[in-house]
C-alpha cells in the first residue's frame, strides 16, 4: 500500500469573503441561494462540494464520506458577499430585474439582499457594447483604476471582518481579444496598464488587482482575462490560485458528456449543429458579434479537444461544427439549447441524436460559483499556486499548463477533481482497476 502523506492545509478559520464581479442574474441567484440554504429553507442542489461524496480505499471498505466532511472547506455560515457592478441596483432589486428567482424565495431574504450594494465598477463600453451604467470608476489610466480595485478589496476585507477572500468573475462576456505582446509578460502588462493599452480589458484589471492582493481568482466568462502568460506569472509570483474560463452550464455540459460516449464506442461524427435562445442580460450582450465571437471560441474548442481528430481521422477528421446563440427576450433566463448530431456507425451507416435542453442558466451556474469559491479557498490554504487544472470540471474552456492540451471530458475532469482531493488528504488514488478482487491463474 502506498504511504499516505497528506499535504499541510491551513484550517478554514474565520470569515471567507466572496467578491463577485457583476451583481446580475448569476451572482444574485448564487447569493440568495446560499442565504436560503443557511436559513434551512433550501438544499444546495447542484453543489458537488456540499452534496457530493468521495470513495476512499477499496470498495469493500465502505468509506464514502461527503466531500465536505473529508476536506476542510469553509462553512457556508462564514461566507460574506461583496460585488462590483456598473448598474447601481442593490442585490434585491437586481434579483428582481434578473427574473430568475420567484418572490417566494426573494421576499424572506429581502433585507439581506438589499444590504448588498455594488461598489463602482471598472467598466468600458468598448468591451461590453450592449450594457451601460452610471456606477463606474474613473481614473487617468488603467493602472489607476486597478489600484482603486485593490483599495476596494482591502476596504471590504476590513469592513466585513474577513480573514480570507476569493474573487469570481460573474459579469458579462467581453469582446474577443487575441493574446498579444501586452499579455506576454507581467512587465509588459503593467506597462500596458500605464499606457491604456486596448488589449487590456476591464476583466484583466480585476484579475491583476485580485492577485496583487493575494486573492484567488476564477473567470466564469470566456474572456481572455487571466488566461495569459502575464497574469499566470503574477499568480505564481504571488502564490495565488487561478481558474477559468467560462462556467460550464447548459449546452456545453451536454457536449462534454455525449462526445466522450461517441469516442468511447468509436462511433463517427459528421456534424454537430448547436443553437441557443435566451433572453437575459447575457443574451443581450452576446447579441453583439464581437462578444459572441468570444463565446463561440469557448464553445467550438470542446469537440476537437475531446475527439482528437489527429488520432482518429476516419471518425472525426471532417466534422462540421456550428454554434449559434440568439437573443430572444421572452425566454428570459430560461435558456433553450437545441443540438442536432449526425453520427455514423458500422459500415458507415448514418444515425442522428437530437437534444432539446430547456435549462435555467443561472440556476445551473450558481452552485458552480459556490464550489469554486470553496475549492479556491481550499487551494489557497493548501498552498497550490497558479492554474488549478483540477477545477476544469466547472469550465467550458479550462486552463492548463502551457505545454498541455486542456481536458474537456466531464468524466475525466470529475476523476481528476476527486483524485486531487484524495492527494491533498494523503489518500490513495482510485484507478478502478479492481484486479485485487479476483483470482487469476498464475502464468
Amino acid at each position: 500500500m502506498t504511504e499516505r502523506n497528506p499535504r499541510p492545509i491551513a484550517p478554514p478559520e474565520g470569515k471567507l469573503g466572496v467578491l463577485l464581479v457583476g451583481l446580475g442574474a448569476v451572482a444574485t441567484t448564487f447569493i440568495a441561494g446560499v442565504e436560503l440554504i443557511r436559513r434551512g429553507m433550501a438544499k444546495p442542489i447542484g453543489s458537488l462540494a456540499e452534496m457530493g461524496t468521495i470513495r476512499l480505499g477499496k470498495r469493500t471498505e465502505g468509506r464514502v464520506p461527503k466531500i465536505r466532511e473529508f476536506v476542510p472547506l469553509a462553512a457556508l455560515n462564514d461566507l460574506e458577499f461583496g460585488a462590483w457592478d456598473p448598474i447601481p441596483d442593490d442585490g434585491y432589486r437586481s434579483a428582481q430585474v434578473a427574473g430568475v428567482l420567484e418572490q417566494r424565495h426573494l421576499e424572506p431574504i429581502a433585507d439581506f439582499l438589499k444590504a448588498i450594494v455594488p461598489m463602482p465598477a471598472v467598466f468600458d463600453r468598448r468591451y461590453v457594447k450592449r450594457l451601460q451604467g452610471s456606477n463606474v470608476k474613473s481614473g487617468k489610466n488603467k493602472r489607476e483604476l486597478a489600484e482603486q480595485l485593490r483599495e476596494d478589496i482591502r476596504a471590504f476585507k476590513e469592513r466585513r471582518g474577513c480573514d480570507r477572500l476569493v474573487m469570481i468573475w460573474c459579469a458579462s462576456t467581453e469582446v474577443f481579444i487575441a493574446p498579444s505582446e501586452v499579455h506576454a509578460s507581467l512587465a509588459a502588462f503593467e506597462r500596458g496598464m500605464e499606457e491604456n493599452d486596448d488589449g487590456i480589458a476591464p476583466s484583466m484589471l480585476y484579475a491583476w488587482a485580485s492577485l496583487m492582493e493575494g486573492v484567488p481568482f476564477a473567470n466564469g466568462a470566456p474572456n481572455l482575462t487571466v488566461d495569459t502568460p502575464a497574469l499566470q506569472e503574477l499568480a505564481l509570483e504571488r502564490e495565488v490560485p487561478i481558474a477559468g474560463k467560462d462556467f460550464k452550464t447548459g449546452q456545453t455540459l451536454v457536449k462534454t458528456v455525449i462526445a466522450p460516449m461517441l469516442k468511447a464506442r468509436m462511433l463517427g461524427l459528421s456534424g454537430w449543429y448547436s443553437t441557443n435562445i435566451l433572453g437575459n442580460r447575457d443574451g443581450e450582450v452576446l447579441d453583439d458579434p464581437e462578444s459572441f465571437k468570444t463565446k463561440e471560441e469557448s464553445k467550438l474548442g470542446v469537440l476537437e479537444h475531446i475527439l482528437q481528430p489527429e488520432l482518429y481521422p476516419d471518425l472525426y477528421g471532417n466534422v462540421y461544427h456550428k454554434v449559434r446563440i440568439n437573443y430572444y427576450p421572452p425566454r428570459g433566463d430560461n435558456k433553450e439549447g437545441w443540438d442536432n448530431i449526425d453520427i455514423f456507425g458500422w459500415l458507415g451507416y448514418p444515425m442522428q441524436i437530437k437534444i432539446d435542453f430547456l435549462c435555467r442558466d443561472s440556476i445551473l451556474a450558481a452552485p458552480l460559483v459556490l464550489d469554486l469559491a470553496l475549492f479556491l479557498d481550499l487551494a489557497q490554504r493548501a498552498r497550490l499556486p497558479g492554474i488549478q487544472e483540477w477545477l476544469s470540471f466547472y469550465f467550458k474552456s479550462p486552463m492548463a499548463a502551457p505545454q498541455l492540451k486542456p481536458e474537456h471530458d466531464l468524466f475525466i475532469q470529475h476523476t481528476k477533481l476527486k483524485n486531487t482531493l484524495r492527494w491533498l488528504m494523503g489518500e490513495e488514488q482510485i484507478t478502478h482497476l479492481g484486479v485485487e478482487y479476483y483470482e487469476y491463474e498464475k502464468v
